[in-house]
């Protein structure tokens, strides 16, 4: 069963922006980010990291495995 990414879909509309917006900065098309989002595709690591960035969170939190929004501090 595909997982789901809820997340990823409020967190683009709690800014306002169009799938084509976010599908721009991560360099793939709007249906590739929409099929992400309706979790129809795997997200990459490197695309959930990516995310992971611009939504200034972390990628635990864009899977659902923790309800803290705020990222990790950076490693040493």
């Amino acid at each position: 069963m595909p997982m789901t990414y809820p997340r990823i879909r409020a967190l683009r509309e709690d800014k306002d922006l169009k799938q084509r917006e976010l599908a721009e900065y991560l360099h793939c098309s709007q249906v590739s980010y929409s099929y992400y989002e309706l979790g129809a595709r795997d997200i990459p690591s490197e695309v959930l990291i990516q995310l992971a960035k611009f939504h200034h969170t972390s990628v635990d939190y864009l899977l659902g495995i923790t309800d803290n929004p705020h990222p990790y501090p950076p490693a040493k």
